[in-house]
């Protein structure tokens, strides 16, 4: 049975995309830094007792390291890894500033927790293997207050190419989400953000926010798992080193 690492599974992007996930047969390994919220997410899945939570914060990669050895990884068949963890939120400089948190989890946790699976996938028995990370739109355009987290979006697109190319040779698929809005608890959290700052009610800013996206929604963590479903098919053995729009029009080349 393949396996795939999920990490940031205990909401949004990363529970739907468990629950996908599981519907083709694949073994899962649940990662995020919060107990409950990942068994949350385990006790969602039809079959929990066949998938493998692992509670560990992927900005510490020995940490990481350690908690994949402890479920014994190396007996598994990793095949994949989606790379979801992240935070969101405003950064301002001075002496409380989030530079360095938003960016040790978003990019640097993100790289830790690829390049501690990559001998895993080597060792794989499978023909192609696959690395996703989830980057943002906001890696490709600016929001005020936003320069850690645009940053650390954008950086994963350069990691995606970079890897890309080097694992090319081993048959490594690496690419990247860029989603737009999407149902989440950040998501939610950000407009919230907004609200407050504007003295306003959270649904006059939700519309405002959806009137500057073409297609006026957020999408459902449910469509971007149904992307990963198939960029992890057999099916999918072309595509690599591409950050994949999904944005309700928010975003066109």
């Amino acid at each position: 049975m393949k396996s795939i690492i999920i990490t940031g599974a205990g909401s949004g992007i990363g529970q739907a995309t468990a629950i996908a996930l599981e519907k083709e047969g694949y073994h899962l390994i649940l990662v995020g830094r919060t107990r409950s919220t990942l068994e949350t997410s385990h006790s969602l899945l039809s079959h929990p007792e066949k998938h493998s939570i692992l509670p560990v914060d992927i900005a510490h990669a020995e940490a990481f390291r350690k908690g994949l050895e402890e479920i014994n990884a190396g007996e598994r068949n990793i095949y994949a890894i989606f790379a979801n963890a992240g935070i969101g939120g405003e950064n301002q400089y001075g002496d409380h500033d989030r530079w360095n948190e938003i960016l040790n989890i978003n990019l640097t946790g993100t790289y830790n927790s690829i390049m501690e699976t990559l001998p895993y996938l080597r060792a794989s028995e499978n023909d192609i293997k696959h690395v996703l990370m989830t980057s943002s739109c906001l890696a490709r355009f600016g929001v005020p207050n936003y320069t850690a987290y645009c940053t650390s979006k954008a950086g994963l697109l350069g990691l995606t190419k970079a890897l890309a190319v080097e694992l090319a040779s081993e048959n490594i698929l690496v690419n990247a989400l860029c989603p737009g809005w999407v149902e989440t608890d950040m998501a939610k959290a950000g407009i919230q953000l907004l609200a407050d700052r504007e003295n306003e009610a959270y649904s006059n800013t939700f519309e405002q926010q959806m009137s500057y996206v073409p297609l006026g929604r957020m999408s459902d963590p449910k469509e971007i798992a149904g992307l990963v479903r198939y960029l992890f098919s057999e099916d999918q053995r072309s595509i690599t080193g591409q950050g994949l729009d999904m944005n309700n029009g928010s975003f066109m080349i």
